[in-house]
């Protein structure tokens, strides 16, 4: 019996998760990353919560962030199904933009500071830069790059330059970067270096925003494109590796990315399971990933396999994105598991909140534990045991506990609160993406 409910049950506190799943840690040394001749081996940069500063609780984070995540699904969603249209070839290129993280870097010689929001659903890497013609407000002084002496414009004739969405070649190589709420950035494209904490990368090639427009640029001064096309950070490493290792959603501790061959972390983590990428043509900074089927305690969901598939037009697959909060399944899987959440849960339906969510239950008034069943995504290759705590939220003072998931008409995304406390590593060499249950804080 005891094994029984194991297979299927974990147990979920309203203040704090009584069982997780999780390896022991093993510490990074910080030391030798100060050494340039070490770069070969990648760095290491702390990553903050865009709402870290704000005296917020677990569950006002989590509203904010499905806001947020709600807004960009509809963009990413408009994105794929403008580009499967014919009306595409007429409009200005649009890229997802924005994210739930920010990165402390430096640009230049001698380096000026400044944050940027972290973006594994876009490429290119820009900050906003002196003559401004239109700027949004920043914390810290703008670019000059005239004041680098290792700044330089970028030639038209560079791969980089070809690789924009759209560009035209005057006083060197000039951009325009559409995001997906049509805010955008324009400017002229550079060569820097970048420090990453102690670590400088020479030869980065960016966007130096004059002319940046729109919402949601504001928490942070720039951006840092992660996804899969020429542009993005990582693709202009010797190494296309990263990685990023996500603490929860309440805790003050400081996320992690790891970036280059030590992106893989320490063999000693725990074990790794690995997904193939899936190439989407007309999304192809986007990591696809091939998910076949979910299971809610012992029971494997009743869901088509053409649910998740990419179709040929390039829209519907699942991506996985740090930048959208929660994951969003296509109705009929969200449906599915939406029913067998409520038949395993043995709790009241609440739905007076307005928690954002689409499920909820009453916290039973005389228990400070709720035992939840299990929930397992199987990706081709990797099934993914979550801990309760990526999945089920409770708020004692409400007095609910909600399914930390949403409905998605076409694309799905599996969001970054499920990717709490696991290394995710992402290799753009091998095309896959795997996953080492951790506790990120103690990297």
């Amino acid at each position: 019996m005891a094994l029984l409910h194991s297979l299927c049950c974990v147990l979920f506190s309203a203040l704090v998760i009584v069982i997780s799943y999780v390896s022991p840690a093993v510490p990074t040394s910080r030391g030798a990353l100060g050494d340039l001749d070490k770069l070969r081996n990648g760095f290491r940069v702390t990553l903050r919560h865009v709402d870290s500063s704000k005296n917020l609780t677990k569950w006002e984070r989590m509203q904010r962030g499905i806001k947020r995540g709600n807004y960009r699904l509809q963009r990413l969603n408009a994105m794929v199904l403008a580009a499967s249209t014919d009306s595409a070839a007429v409009q200005a290129p649009i890229v997802a933009g924005n994210g739930e993280f920010l990165m402390d870097l430096s640009i230049g010689t001698p380096p000026t500071s400044y944050s940027a929001i972290l973006d594994t659903g876009s490429d290119l890497i820009w900050t906003q830069c002196k003559p401004c013609t239109q700027c949004f407000d920043q914390s810290t002084p703008i670019f000059d790059p005239e004041k680098s002496s290792t700044f330089s414009k970028l030639s038209c004739s560079s791969d980089l330059c070809s690789a924009l969405p759209q560009s035209t070649c005057s006083d060197g190589c000039e951009y325009l970067y559409t995001y997906g709420d049509y805010s955008s950035t324009q400017g002229v494209m550079g060569i820097d270096t970048f420090t990453f904490e102690k670590v400088s990368v020479p030869k980065i090639g960016f966007g130096c925003g004059e002319d940046n427009e729109g919402d949601g640029f504001s928490q942070g001064t720039g951006l840092v494109g992660l996804g899969r096309g020429p542009l993005s950070l990582v693709s202009q490493l010797k190494e296309p590796k990263f990685s990023y290792c996500l603490t929860s959603i309440d805790e003050t501790q400081k996320s992690l990315l790891m970036m280059g061959s030590i992106a893989s972390g320490n063999e000693s983590l725990g074990t790794m399971k690995t997904t193939p990428l899936i190439h989407n043509p007309s999304q192809p900074s986007f990591y696809y990933l091939s998910l076949q089927g979910i299971t809610v305690g012992s029971t494997p969901l009743p869901i088509k396999k053409s649910t998740f598939a990419l179709e040929d037009d390039g829209t519907g697959g699942v991506i996985i994105d740090s930048g959208t909060t929660i994951t969003y399944l296509e109705q009929a899987a969200f449906d599915a598991l939406k029913k067998e959440f409520i038949s395993q849960m043995g709790l009241s339906v609440d739905s007076s909140s307005s928690t954002g969510l689409d499920l909820c239950f009453s916290l039973p008034s005389d228990s400070t534990q709720v035992e939840v069943p299990k929930l397992i995504f199987h990706f081709e290759g990797a099934d993914l045991d979550l801990p309760a705590e990526n999945y089920m939220i409770a708020d004692s003072s409400s007095g609910v506990i909600c399914l930390a998931m949403g409905s998605s008409s076409g694309m799905s995304i599996f969001g970054n609160v499920q990717q709490q406390n696991m290394l995710v590593v992402h290799d753009l060499n091998k095309e896959t993406v795997s996953f080492i249950q951790t506790q990120c804080q103690n990297l």
